[in-house]
């Protein structure tokens, strides 16, 4: 277990020209972020935490200047570190896509945070003197706990005090050095972070985000920070979580067309008007085009606009019922796992906008049921989903019972129940009689997506049947039309 770091002292501890509101700001998003905890913990060095809130300063500050007040000896490290960041070439190019900008910024400073503990790590490592001095302060860190925790405060803890300034002193004039000496090393460190701060956070709009088109932005200010910190943080760190991240992403753009195209081919004609849509004109104006007679005469009202064409009128169905997902995570399915997350959160995002409940059945020979109000899921439950897989053999009864008294539920007729799995297995036909006279009572569609499996049960309780290879094939995107 790592020792806990000495107590920060009070004073100021920027080296930038930050004030209180930069303090307490930076204090909230600290709160909120377990990464920068970490980092706290985890750095080696006894000023690591007010480093990264200059980091964060930074990052977030409108204009930020280092301090032209006299640097104490102990901050000089951190002196050395910001100048280093701030007078980098791309950091300017690094502040447009984090200025003003909690999430961004606090994303990037986790990331900042890291690199530079990692460089860190690397120089002390092809350098015994940094290594020897860095330890000594470690020591001397030791010991000033030690001495806090018996509350020995006195003429020696001063010296000890002191003696630790000179020592950070020091290593600031060394660092300051490796870092001209290892200019180029530190500048990449700092290009990844960067690149890091922004995969991650198009990650989570990805992740939150709706079918329409640049939806993530807007989506994500619904999300409040302290939980979009909390998902990004898990993107971050946990590759599964990521992985549904980008296959939600893709999927979504994939429902986003289905559902357009859905949209134009529900257009109806309800009359005539004028206009240049050629695929709507009339055929009498095809006729005058033909004409050598008439075509000038049709080309400068088309110009014009002055052709007449079918008016279309697109309807949109309310009040319709809730969105099923039965998805299958018996054993076989878990090398599909983030795909059919990513894939659930797709869908999702159409019952959003449709203003639907999403209710997710999770089956195996037992199920697991996540019920969403007008598709909506909080940062919990997504992690919550993340993590859940059921394993075992697969049982058709259980998840179509589920589904069915959900249906049962909503007082909307007009459910669209999406059967997924890639099993096989027998039902009873008396149950099939009862589920298919309360489907049709319901005016229920079921969709079955069968990945590479038996659709002989299947078709027994489906309206209709898609056989595919994975999610990814073309016949899965049949589901983004409901």
């Amino acid at each position: 277990m790592k020792p806990a770091k000495a107590k920060v002292k009070s004073g100021n501890q920027s080296v930038l020209n930050t004030d209180a509101f930069d303090k307490r700001r930076f204090n909230e998003i600290y709160s909120m972020s377990q990464s920068l905890q970490k980092l706290k913990v985890d750095g080696e060095l006894p000023t690591f935490e007010p480093l990264l809130a200059d980091i964060w300063a930074s990052l977030y500050k409108m204009k930020p200047e280092l301090s032209e007040d006299d640097i104490p000896d102990d901050l000089q490290v951190n002196k050395s570190f910001m100048e280093k960041i701030m007078n980098d070439d791309s950091f300017e190019s690094y502040r447009k896509y984090t200025r003003l900008d909690d999430l961004s910024s606090a994303i990037g400073t986790v990331k900042f945070g890291e690199k530079t503990k990692e460089w860190l790590a690397e120089q002390k490592g092809r350098d015994e003197d940094l290594e020897k001095k860095m330890q000594e302060i470690q020591a001397m860190q030791r010991q000033l706990q030690k001495q806090d925790r018996q509350n020995r405060a006195g003429k020696g803890s001063e010296e000890l005090q002191e003696d630790l300034k000179d020592a950070m002193s020091d290593l600031g004039s060394q660092l300051h050095q490796t870092l001209q000496n290892n200019s180029h090393s530190f500048s990449e460190a700092m290009s990844q972070a960067m690149q890091e701060t922004k995969q991650a956070k198009d990650s989570l709009k990805s992740l939150v985000g709706g079918t329409s088109a640049g939806s993530g932005d807007a989506e994500l200010k619904k999300v409040p920070l302290r939980d979009q910190i909390s998902l990004v943080e898990k993107i971050a760190s946990d590759k599964q979580m990521k992985e549904i991240a980008d296959w939600a992403g893709r999927f979504k753009q994939i429902a986003r067309k289905k559902q357009k195209s859905k949209h134009s081919d529900s257009m109806e004609r309800s009359g005539v008007t004028l206009g240049n849509d050629i695929e709507r004109l009339l055929p009498m104006e095809l006729g005058l085009y033909t004409h050598p007679i008439t075509k000038n005469d049709f080309l400068r009202r088309f110009v014009e606009g002055q052709t007449m064409q079918y008016e279309q009128k697109g309807h949109e169905v309310l009040g319709k019922g809730p969105i099923v997902l039965c998805l299958d995570q018996s054993g076989s399915m878990h090398k599909l796992d983030t795909k059919s997350k990513g894939f659930t959160l797709a869908l999702m995002s159409i019952a959003r906008k449709q203003k639907r409940d999403f209710c997710l059945i999770l089956f195996s020979t037992r199920t697991q049921i996540f019920k969403y109000e007008r598709g909506k899921i909080k940062s919990s439950d997504m992690i919550n989903l993340a993590q859940t897989f059921l394993g075992g053999g697969t049982d058709f009864t259980l998840p179509l019972e589920r589904a069915m008294n959900v249906i049962n539920e909503s007082r909307f007729k007009q459910a669209d129940l999406v059967f997924i799995t890639d099993g096989e297995d027998k039902v009873q036909d008396s149950f099939l009689e009862s589920f298919n006279k309360k489907k049709k009572e319901k005016n229920c569609n079921v969709l079955s997506l069968t990945i590479g499996s038996n659709i002989k049960t299947v078709n027994q309780f489906s309206d209709k049947v898609v056989q595919v290879k994975d999610f990814d094939d073309v016949g899965s995107f049949t589901a983004f039309e409901i």
